[in-house]
């Protein structure tokens, strides 16, 4: 038997047992307990005591909040705007009668959570307009020129619909966005008269694929299409208002500074230089903007964090520095806080010029709230910092949490600020503070820290890259190595010294600076592009995958124990999931026009319309969602592809697919085909399984796999989805199931007379 006794730091027990009171049992054999299970709940006890103390819940309100407008967007049809009120500020007022108990937390998060939920249905009640849903041929249009871009090929401009006349239909467009031949686009603020052919707004190209008719909703854009015949000034019945008239000094600000660009650059160098100052970046060749996106350079022509960090940055030194040069501002003059003030003055104005799209609000938003925080002796760079200006973009733009500018931008500014408050004084931490150790180490240390900036940033933004994009940037971090330095230090800096001088005449010599930085990124973006492997494609997958690497990386960005280590597990399994789903056997355009068919060598193939060229546009996204390398005009695309003027077949590896063109191809296909994708009305007693205008009309565009029941149908506009920028059709069928099976034909009825030869027979 155990001896019972004392046990040093313990209760008076028996010996040898743990916790006290555990007697052994007749023999002396001890109980088999785990022992390592009581300290592993302890630590994990401690460490989520440690990620909830004070100062710990701000970061996570945002993340609420978020999460509340990503429920928005997922729900089947448009919230009552009532209720969803009422229970926010319900959830709002218990959070507040909670805040000294210790349910505080949980209550907070629940009232983000629905405040996240109302104000994205509080904003898209707001801007609600009327949406196209078929085309319309010749339509007479009036209205004012609100926006305008200068692109490669085409002009682009956005109208404000003052009438709207029609032969057919009755939807009131309040702005519609028209392509016209390049140099044609009437000038902002101008009043015009034309007849144009209007389109719905692009839905996805394929299930899961980038939604362009909800970016055209929430700029207020009910309709596309383009110009037919000529445009005419005329004089408006009214005056446009006060900002269209500051849409149209910006514009004309805008064309200026290009017009003061082309006197010295022309061609990509223009584009690009342009695309920096004002916003536009739609002139840049297809060579040069594929490179600069195959490199990890692509985010330099967009006008977010950096740009406006460099700006700022710039006006702050220079204008400090010029203080510092009068002693009598520097003694008992606040010239930091003055420096700041101008920097936040110079942010709104680039702004302003650059067009204030999504993106560049949200990096004014985040660069605002670090100089105010300077202005008033905070801590810039902080994890709240980040927080503030995350809720101050989602409540002004909820519909920006599932664009990819937002996403790619404030995971890789959370991997940053996680690195300068957590990373950097770890790393540099050192006992040897000598002038020697010091000199020497200065450029190691600002090398590393660039080269651990770019690989942060680079791997924050690599699961929204994969997910919108379909590839990833191998070489990033040497292509942000070897350009951004050249941009910070010499393109930038020389482009806003162009703008300070241009008033004086003096601005082309900082335009010719400029254009040698440039020319040294383009240099470096089509190197890295062509480094064997440059080309990382990823195969298209969900949305589950993009969630679970989001929550992965805001615990590893914004957990301080070693909890947040469960975010790199949960990374990594977002990996595994997303390349683990199935690819689509069969893709179909929601035109009905495309058909992508997955041979027996595993790629995609095409059949489609004779009459018709190919869609550029579709096929690359088709593409680039395979990781597939091929491009449009790839004549392997038709390989095993059958076609004449009744449609197209082709052997797949489960059985025939077809593509009827005219109602005489169905006497062959439906005896022989699994699949008839078809405009026409498929005869009753098909037996394939139909895929026809109707349903293409419902659902939008489809993706297909090979299942025992039949195909297994994943849609671009699922049955029962109803959402202002995507209205269902109102005509629902009880076919539209998410497995198409063959068809079944009720038998016919049989004459059971017999016959006249059988009845002589029988006599």
């Amino acid at each position: 038997m155990t001896e019972q006794g004392d046990t040093s730091g313990r209760k008076r027990g028996y010996a040898g047992t743990w916790p006290p009171g555990a007697a052994a049992p007749v023999g002396g054999i001890l109980p088999s307990r785990p022992a390592f299970w009581p300290p592993l709940i302890e630590t994990l006890r401690a460490w989520a005591r440690a990620e909830a103390g004070a100062g710990r819940l701000l970061p996570w309100v945002p993340v609420a909040f978020g999460t509340g407008i990503a429920f928005y967007f997922a729900a089947d049809h448009e919230p009552v705007l009532s209720a969803a009120a009422i229970v926010a500020i319900a959830l709002c007022a218990v959070a507040v009668l909670l805040r000294r108990q210790k349910f505080f937390p949980a209550a907070v998060m629940i009232a983000a959570v629905a405040a996240g939920f109302a104000i994205a249905t509080w904003k898209t009640a707001r801007i609600a307009h009327g949406v196209l849903a078929r085309p319309m041929f010749s339509v007479s249009l009036t209205g004012f020129v609100e926006t305008r871009d200068i692109r490669e090929r085409t002009d682009r401009f956005v109208l404000r619909v003052a009438t709207m006349e029609s032969a057919r239909g009755t939807t009131k467009l309040e702005r519609v966005r028209l392509s016209v031949k390049k140099g044609t686009a009437p000038p902002v603020g101008s009043f015009v008269e034309l007849k144009a052919r209007l389109l719905p707004p692009l839905s996805p190209v394929r299930p899961g694929s980038y939604d362009f008719s909800r970016d055209m909703f929430f700029a207020g854009i009910g309709a596309s299409g383009f110009v037919m015949g000529a445009i005419k000034t005329t004089e408006p019945p009214e005056g446009g208002g006060l900002r269209l008239r500051y849409s149209a000094v910006m514009q004309g600000l805008r064309d200026t500074i290009d017009a003061r660009i082309r006197t010295t650059l022309e061609g990509d160098k223009r584009a690009i230089a342009t695309a920096l100052l004002t916003g536009r970046r739609d002139a840049i060749s297809p060579p040069v903007n594929d490179a600069m996106f195959i490199s990890g350079l692509g985010h330099v022509l967009s006008i977010s964090g950096y740009h406006m960090a460099v700006v700022a940055g710039v006006v702050f030194f220079a204008v400090r520095a010029l203080l510092a040069l009068f002693p009598v501002f520097t003694v008992g003059q606040p010239i930091k806080k003055w420096s700041a003030a101008a920097a936040l003055v110079a942010a709104a104005f680039y702004l302003l010029l650059s067009g204030a799209e999504v993106a560049t609000q949200r990096s004014f938003f985040m660069t605002a709230v670090v100089l105010i925080a300077v202005m008033v002796d905070r801590r810039a760079i902080t994890f709240r910092t980040l927080a503030v200006a995350a809720l101050i973009v989602l409540t002004v733009a909820p519909e920006a949490l599932v664009h990819p500018s937002f996403q790619m931008s404030f995971a890789a500014t959370l991997g940053l600020v996680a690195l300068v408050q957590i990373g950097m004084p770890r790393l540099f931490a050192t006992a040897d503070h000598t002038a020697t150790a010091r000199a020497a180490l200065w450029g190691g240390r600002e090398l590393t820290m660039l080269l651990l900036a770019s690989l942060v940033a680079g791997l924050a933004t690599t699961p929204y890259a994969a997910f919108h994009f379909h590839r990833v940037t191998p070489y990033g971090v040497l292509a942000n190595l070897a350009a951004m330095p050249v941009v910070s230090a010499i393109v930038m800096p020389a482009g806003l010294l162009g703008l300070v001088a241009m008033p004086f005449g003096f601005d082309r010599l900082f335009w010719a600076i400029m254009g040698v930085g440039i020319d040294w990124m383009i240099a470096v973006t089509q190197w890295v592009a062509a480094l064997p492997g440059a080309v990382g494609r990823v195969p298209a997958f969900g949305i589950g995958p993009l969630i679970a690497a989001s929550l992965g990386i805001i615990l590893l960005g914004l957990l301080r124990t070693p909890l947040r280590w469960s975010g790199a597990a949960l990374v990594l399994s977002a990996a595994l999931w997303a390349a683990r789903v199935p690819q689509p056997d069969i893709l179909i355009s929601a035109d009905g026009r495309n058909v992508g068919v997955r041979g027996q060598d595993g790629r995609l193939h095409l059949m489609h319309a004779a009459k018709r060229s190919r869609d550029v546009f579709l096929l690359k996204e088709w593409l680039a969602a395979d990781a597939d390398a091929r491009t449009a005009a790839d004549a392997s695309l038709t390989s095993g592809v059958s076609c004449d003027e009744l449609g197209c077949v082709m052997q797949s590896a489960g059985g025939l697919i077809a593509q009827a063109f005219r109602p005489e191809a169905f006497s062959d296909d439906c005896e022989r085909a699994a699949l008839i994708v078809t405009l026409r009305q498929a005869p009753a007693a098909c037996v394939a399984s139909i895929v026809d205008a109707e349903r293409l009309r419902r659902q939008g565009a489809m993706a297909l796999r090979r299942s025992r029941e039949g195909f297994i149908v994943e849609a671009a506009k699922p049955r029962g989805i109803d959402r202002p920028w995507s209205p269902a059709t109102g005509d629902e069928s009880e076919t539209d199931a998410p497995v198409l099976a063959p068809r079944v034909v009720p038998p016919r009825a049989v004459d059971a007379t017999p016959a006249e030869v059988d009845l002589q027979a029988e006599e």
